[in-house]
């Protein structure tokens, strides 16, 4: 199974292709749909909406997991990650992929074993779960691809 994770965002939106066989997981490929941050925000959407088409076609993910959105105390990048989200999920939907939501917390317990964990536990951890060289860069992509273990982990009833 090929599980696409998604960390939204408008001038970057992380990804990160994994492939889960039995209890293994593997990563496939990660990295990041970027738009210019002069672009008009509707022209920024659209990017994002045809960039995910393209990750689609390239790794034909059978499922996809998404961050769920985190209100802060910035309510302006909220809403423009709402944004985003939104047009990532017309995009999922339009392919008729099926789709696990996870927040920020439980996707560090999956990873770290509690949902207070640092940034850089997190990326320990996928470093490690993947035996890679190094940690994925940028943040997003590294993000995106705890996201599709936190599903990978969440399907087989780890969490």
């Amino acid at each position: 199974m090929i599980i696409l994770g998604l960390d939204p965002g408008t001038a970057t939106t992380g990804y990160g292709v994994i492939r889960m066989n039995h209890f293994k997981i593997s990563a496939i490929a990660y990295g990041t749909i970027l738009t210019k941050p002069e672009m008009a925000m509707e022209n920024r959407l659209e990017v994002i909406y045809e960039d995910l088409g393209q990750v689609l076609e390239q790794y034909r993910p059978d499922e996809v997991a998404i961050e769920k959105l985190f209100f802060g105390r910035n309510t302006t990048t909220a809403i423009t990650v709402g944004q985003a989200r939104g047009v990532l999920l017309l995009r999922l939907a339009q392919a008729g992929l099926p789709i696990g939501e996870y927040t920020p917390m439980q996707v560090k317990k999956a990873l770290v074993g509690y949902g207070s964990a640092e940034k850089k536990q997190v990326q320990y951890m996928v470093q490690n779960f993947l035996n890679l060289p190094e940690i994925p860069k940028p943040d997003d992509a590294a993000d995106a691809l705890a996201i599709a273990i936190c599903h990978a982990h969440s399907r087989s009833g780890l969490i």
